[in-house]
């Protein structure tokens, strides 16, 4: 079941990425600076936390 919907993702990107590469490069865009700014806020409430302790 694993391998199937690996391979359902791997063909919808290779798909996105034939027919809209622009589209396809600004949502990795988009999140990867999500996922930037999460890992910010994290480490910053674990700075926050132990600096209460």
């Amino acid at each position: 079941m694993q391998k199937l919907v690996l391979v359902l993702v791997v063909v919808f990107l290779g798909f996105w990425m034939f027919t809209d590469p622009s589209g396809l490069a600004d949502a990795g865009g988009s999140v990867g600076s999500t996922l930037v700014s999460w890992t910010g806020n994290l480490f910053d409430a674990v700075i926050d936390f132990v600096g209460e302790l």
